[in-house]
């Protein structure tokens, strides 16, 4: 039975520290991880008044390489990159054990990781390899998984399906009576978070259904 947990770690364990110190109001959030050729590559929103700010930074992180702005919207860009092995971060501790990220927001005191792992000896193997690495963490939960990840299969996290779906069943789309903030408050998230996660959710619905290439795999610039 797969396993969920919840983490909270310290920002300077995990990917992008020296940029979110650099740009502490900017918020990151991990859309998710593909490998290729061992190489772990994010791709992540990242919320904040200053994207060139942000991307300066970036450029002399050393947890990171080739991050490369892919897509632009009103509150956030999404860009993706490359996490790099100079330093025994979390980032490669969940890589070895092989779990999955689900979601991972980080601003720059904190990341919050949802993960899943196939078996309770993966979680023992990732607890070890923290322990081994002196990686520290603090888990907040931790249960089987109550639901499938339905939405997965078309690139949505889990708060996006379930603000697609909250969003729908309130008739948001359909209704003019129903608003943003009424969503918003059923959630128990702010009215900007909500306008986010359906606009990246769109996004992620898009790319996975109506076009054969995703715009975040192709080169092409317009």
């Amino acid at each position: 039975m797969s396993l969920y947990g919840e983490f909270q770690v310290p920002a300077e364990v995990f990917a992008l520290y020296e940029t979110l110190q650099q740009v502490p109001e900017t918020t990151v959030e991990i859309e998710r991880v593909v490998a290729t050729d061992e190489v772990l590559t994010p791709y992540f929103w990242v919320a904040g008044e200053d994207q060139r700010a942000f991307e300066t930074a970036a450029r002399d992180d050393p947890s990171i390489s080739d991050c490369r702005r892919l897509d632009d919207f009103e509150q956030a860009t999404l860009y993706r990159a490359s996490w790099t092995e100079n330093i025994e971060t979390i980032v490669y501790a969940y890589a070895e054990v092989g779990a999955t990220i689900l979601e991972a927001s980080g601003q720059s005191d904190w990341w919050e990781l949802k993960m899943r792992f196939d078996d309770r000896e993966r979680f023992d193997a990732f607890r070890t390899y923290c322990a081994d690495n002196d990686i520290p963490f603090r888990l907040t939960q931790f249960h089987e998984l109550a639901r499938p990840q339905t939405g997965s299969q078309y690139g949505l996290t889990p708060k996006q399906h379930d603000a697609l779906v909250t969003a729908w069943k309130r008739e948001y789309f359909t209704s003019p009576s129903v608003s943003l903030t009424d969503v918003a408050s059923e959630l128990g998230i702010s009215q900007q978070s909500l306008s986010q996660r359906l606009q990246r959710g769109f996004h992620s619905l898009i790319a996975h259904t109506l076009v054969v290439t995703s715009p975040e795999t192709d080169d092409r610039r317009p």
